[in-house]
């Protein structure tokens, strides 16, 4: 499992001429191009990853399902996270992200799926799992990649732009998962 940090992740996009702002209209013309759809299951995200997705034109055609799976409860019951899996490594953790994100694709019959789940903050961070710690999983039929995003190096990390960079973060591995 890969670990990215923010500063990574601006890097990334700054490297590929990505404005993190397009990754949504990037993706919806992508997946329109390939004839494929995606879903997501998000926690800590909110619906942000689903939010952005809808804001583009076209998505409907594309895009069928997303989940916020806020509660331990939806991630097992809709999802298909395992009990299991929540009581020993809990929530935030990569296999949690990587059940969320092949439930989600199986639920909605869709080519790919991605999925979030961390601690946005500002309260709930511990030495273990720190605020701005976020799994993100991109799934699809032949693969699935987890990565672990350190999004607390930001300049004054806020709820909101934690949410956003594991949103764009999500966006980014949605993208590069439906190339692949």
């Amino acid at each position: 499992m890969k670990t990215v940090t923010y500063g990574e992740l601006c890097d990334i996009f700054k490297n590929e001429g990505i404005n993190p702002d397009d990754l949504q209209t990037l993706l919806v013309k992508r997946l329109t191009q390939l004839g494929k759809t995606a879903a997501t299951a998000e926690s800590c995200t909110g619906g942000l990853i689903s939010k952005r997705i809808t804001e583009v034109s076209g998505a409907s055609a594309v895009f069928g399902l997303g989940v916020c799976s806020y509660a331990n409860e939806i991630k097992e019951r809709v999802l298909g996270v395992r009990r299991e899996t929540l009581d020993s490594v809990g929530a935030v953790s990569p296999e949690t992200a990587e059940q969320m994100a092949c439930g989600v694709m199986r639920l909605a019959r869709s080519d790919l799926g991605v999925s979030t789940t961390g601690i946005a903050g500002p309260t709930g961070g511990t030495a273990e799992k720190p605020v701005g710690l976020v799994y993100i999983c991109a799934c699809c039929e032949s693969s699935r990649e987890v990565i672990k995003a350190t999004l607390g190096d930001m300049p004054s990390p806020s709820r909101e732009k934690i949410r956003k960079a594991a949103s764009d973060a999500a966006l980014y591995m949605l993208l590069k998962a439906a190339e692949s």
